[in-house]
Parts: C-alpha cells; sequence; structure tokens
C-alpha cells in the first residue's frame, strides 16, 4: 500500500512538474519584470530601472495574434522624464534580434571584446561607459520569431507571411506596437528617435511615414546604421550598385596595406575621395556605355580599377569592369590564402580552396555569432533576472523563419522624403562603418542623396563614417565616437520654444 501511495505521490509531482515546465515554454503575451541598476557613463554616475517584458500584437477583433519582446531602460535619477527622449532601437535581417545594438552598441551593458572589437574568451559582458542612457531612455525591440518575440495565434505559413513577413507588413505591425507602447509608458510628450541597423535602417526609414501617417506619432530623430536599401537593386539596369560600393573597395584595399604606395601613404579620407570620383564620374558613365565603349577607354578604366582596388587588370576585364562584392572578398587576400569578412572586410577567413569567386563563410558572423549570443542568454537571467525555457532567437530559422520576405510595392526613400518634409522638427542621422561590405558606407551616403533629390532638405541630415565595419560600435574607439556622435545628434535635435514651420 506504501508502495502504491508512493508512485501516486511520484506521479502527481512529475505530473505537475511537466505542467510547470511545459508552462514555461510558451512565452507570455504580455508580461513584464523590473530591476533597478546603477552604471557609470562618461564618469558620471546614472541609476536606471531594467524593463524586460512582452507586450501583445492584436488583430482587428481584439484577439492577441501575437507578442513582441523588449527591453526597456529608463533613468530613474531624474525628477521629471516627461520631456525625456525616447529611442526605440531595431536591428535588421530581416529576422536578425536586436542583441547586436543592445549588447554591442548602446546599452549599459556590452560584450567583452577586444579594442579592435574581436570577441575573447570567456564570453561575457561589461559595463559601457559610452552608453546613450545618460541623455535618453531606451528600447529594444525585437520583431516576430526572433528574441522571445512569437506568434501565439494558430494560423498557416502563409497567414503569418502577410500579417508579418515583408517590408510593408513589418511597418504596419511595428508601428501600431510602438504606438501602443508609447501609450502603456506615458511618453507621448518625449522627443522621439528611432534607430535602425542594416535591414533595420530601411525599416525605421519606414516607420517615420506610417508612424505619421497612421499613428499621429511624430519623431524627432531617425538615425540609420549601416542602412540597407532594396531599391538599389533595381536602378539603372543594374550599373548603380557597384558603382557607389566602388568607394568601399578602394578603403578596403587600403586597410589591408594592398594599394600602391602613393596612395597607402595618404588618409583614408583621402583615398575615398579619389576613389568617389573616380566611380562616379569615370565609372559609371562607362558601365552606362555597355558593349558599346571602345577598347581604349575600356583598358584605361580598367587599369585605373586594378590601381584603385588591387584586384589585376585581367579580372576586371573579364569582368566587364564591374567587380562584385563577393568576388572581391575571394579575390583581395588570395594570395596570402585568405579571404576576407562581407560585414567586417577587417576580418580574415580560411577557405577549404583558395580557388573560386565567393568566401565558403563569412568570418565575422562566425566570431560575432558563438560570443554575442552566450553574453545574451546569461545577461537576460543572470542581470535582468527573466526567466523562461523559450529559447531566444538570435536569428530566425528553421521553422521560425521569416524568409520569404515580401517585397513587393514598396516606396521606403519617397515615403521617407514625405515624413521628412511633414515634419521640420525630423532629422537624419547616418552612421557607417567603411569596412562593411554588406551595405556600404557609400550606398548609404547615395541612399539619403535619392531619398532628398532636390536638396532642399540637405541639412537636416548627418553622416559619420568609422574605421570598421557593419557594426562599427565592436570597435572600441569607434564605441565611443559612435555613442557620442548619436548623444550630440540627440541633445541637437530637442526643440524647445520652436514653431513647426518653413
Amino acid at each position: 500500500m506504501k508502495n502504491i501511495l508512493y508512485l501516486i505521490l511520484l506521479f502527481s509531482v512529475f505530473n505537475l512538474y511537466s505542467q510547470n515546465n511545459l508552462s514555461n515554454r510558451k512565452i507570455p503575451s504580455d508580461t513584464k519584470v523590473i530591476t533597478n541598476h546603477s552604471t557609470t557613463i562618461l564618469g558620471n554616475k546614472v541609476n536606471y530601472s531594467a524593463q524586460i517584458g512582452t507586450q501583445p500584437i492584436w488583430d482587428s477583433s481584439g484577439e492577441v495574434m501575437a507578442t513582441l519582446h523588449y527591453t526597456y531602460y529608463k533613468r530613474t535619477d531624474i525628477d521629471d522624464n516627461t520631456n525625456r527622449p525616447l529611442v526605440f532601437s531595431f536591428n535588421g535581417g530581416p529576422g536578425s534580434a536586436s542583441i547586436w545594438m543592445h549588447m554591442g552598441y548602446t546599452g549599459p551593458y556590452n560584450l567583452v571584446i577586444d579594442d579592435e572589437g574581436y570577441p575573447v574568451q570567456p564570453y561575457g559582458y561589461k559595463s559601457n561607459p559610452y552608453s546613450i542612457l545618460d541623455v535618453a531612455d531606451i528600447v529594444f525591440v525585437n520583431p516576430i520569431n526572433i528574441g522571445y518575440s512569437r506568434i501565439l495565434k494558430s494560423m498557416t505559413k502563409k497567414e503569418a507571411a502577410d500579417k508579418f513577413f515583408g517590408v510593408n507588413q513589418d511597418i504596419e505591425y511595428l508601428a501600431e506596437w510602438i504606438s501602443t507602447f508609447v501609450t502603456r509608458s506615458s511618453r507621448w510628450k518625449s522627443p522621439k528617435y528611432l534607430v535602425g541597423e542594416s535591414y533595420g535602417g530601411l525599416r525605421v526609414m519606414g516607420l517615420a511615414h506610417e508612424l505619421q501617417q497612421n499613428q499621429w506619432l511624430y519623431l524627432n530623430g531617425v538615425v540609420l546604421v549601416s542602412p540597407a536599401d532594396y531599391e538599389l537593386r533595381y536602378e539603372s539596369g543594374g550599373i548603380i550598385l557597384p558603382t557607389v560600393d566602388f568607394p568601399y573597395f578602394t578603403a578596403t584595399a587600403w586597410y589591408h596595406n594592398k594599394l600602391n604606395d602613393n596612395l597607402q601613404k595618404m588618409s583614408l579620407d583621402e583615398v575615398i575621395k579619389i576613389s568617389s570620383d573616380f566611380a562616379f564620374n569615370e565609372l559609371l558613365p562607362s558601365l552606362a556605355k555597355g558593349g558599346s565603349i571602345d577598347n581604349d577607354k575600356k583598358n584605361k578604366i580598367a587599369k585605373k580599377i586594378e590601381t584603385l582596388t588591387s584586384i589585376k587588370y585581367n579580372e576586371v576585364i573579364k569582368n566587364n569592369l564591374i567587380i562584385s562584392t563577393s568576388f572581391f572578398w575571394k579575390e583581395l587576400l588570395r594570395d596570402e590564402g585568405f579571404t576576407i569578412g562581407r560585414l567586417d572586410s577587417r576580418y580574415k577567413g580560411i577557405d577549404s580552396k583558395d580557388s573560386g569567386n565567393y568566401p565558403e563563410y563569412s568570418p565575422e558572423i562566425s566570431a560575432w555569432d558563438h560570443a554575442f549570443t552566450p553574453a545574451i542568454n546569461s545577461y537576460i537571467k543572470e542581470v535582468l533576472n527573466f526567466e523562461t525555457d523559450v529559447k531566444y532567437n538570435t536569428w530566425a530559422r528553421g521553422d521560425l523563419s521569416v524568409r520569404p520576405w515580401n517585397s513587393d510595392d514598396i516606396r521606403i526613400r519617397r515615403n521617407f522624403r514625405e515624413a521628412i518634409a511633414e515634419n521640420p522638427f525630423l532629422n537624419v542621422l547616418t552612421q557607417s562603418g567603411y569596412y562593411d561590405g554588406a551595405t556600404t558606407f557609400s550606398a548609404a551616403q547615395y541612399t539619403i542623396q535619392q531619398v532628398d533629390p532636390s536638396g532642399k532638405l540637405k541639412d537636416r541630415f548627418t553622416f559619420k563614417g568609422y574605421e570598421s565595419g557593419h557594426m562599427m560600435y565592436l570597435r572600441r574607439e569607434d564605441l565611443k565616437k559612435s555613442n557620442q556622435d548619436l548623444r550630440e545628434f540627440i541633445l541637437k535635435t530637442i526643440t524647445t520654444n520652436k514653431s513647426a514651420k518653413y
């Protein structure tokens, strides 16, 4: 009898544990955990609260469809934060978590890395002495299927794609989520900013317009960190992209000491100017001629390309004067037995064979993944006290993939210009690394020029370049500089006693 009672008791305990364990595998649609902290930023003590949780997304009938995971940092040692700036921060992908800027750039903690931004073991995190938390509160947002964000309502893959997985879909549901967050947090009076990295740059350009048009929420600033631009793919028969990317080739070749002595003796800014002038004044007109270009001109341009990139003349000729980024990553250090990184071309990789036209892997992504993911998982549990058995998705892959991503019917540039024109208080800061080969600094500059083709709004745009890659903030000198640039941008664009008029 005792054995039977013991078995019943054991079964009950196991069943209770199983039910609790099962419930922990589902993220709550609406929850938060708040902790209080203190840090030092630019030598000054800053007290703040950290709120980590989830906030629902509802359908038209009021049923919860999904929930988004966020982390909200708010300074607590000031008397009144009603008019304190509020920053919403997004990474890209699409399908990439906010981990990168959260643990690498503006948050109160960042990754343990060396001064050049390379991860070191043991993996971990440390306080960030340059965080912008001294001047602004920050919300790091994870869109659907990344971080702990999940779809909760049963729906087919197509239904999910139609609602969430596309340029316009993403912008629409995120705008409503932001508006709800602002209301819940009583932050409507705050100057508001969006920061977006990579695809996140495209996202926040679109959000600026959507927030104004359909949520009646107006911004003071949009910050584009290494921004992507889908519209570049289709311009002028494909000759614009290799033109605007060209200065990146020169900058990267300069970094790896592959240019001739005269160019190597110059500063990075000087060689970039020479390369940019050539790209737009000589290369672009030559590419526009296609097969009608005469041989003497073609040979002259090919030799100039070799000088400015170190890619051999014969390879340039064989590729009709167009160097693809993937070929450049494979070719630049081929004679040394290395490839270079896509997102940060300071990184070197080793392929199984030296032949081929593109690298087998991206060495920088491999380095970042195995350092950032342990850090964020440890930080969320140990510092923010958030407990869940749901997996933190650094990337949306497998069953939770956001691909294919719908990019039909997009008008990002046009809508962004409209948002800026309609809002005299809206300013734009672009931040790019010179050694980013995925979303090049020169392409970012070109995008902004096309957002405002009239030039009438050019005083509202600021560009800052850094001697690192896509995540320029990983290099310590650029972490300090980029945060300070962002800090100054925010302080400069907080308007007081100024009328909304031209």
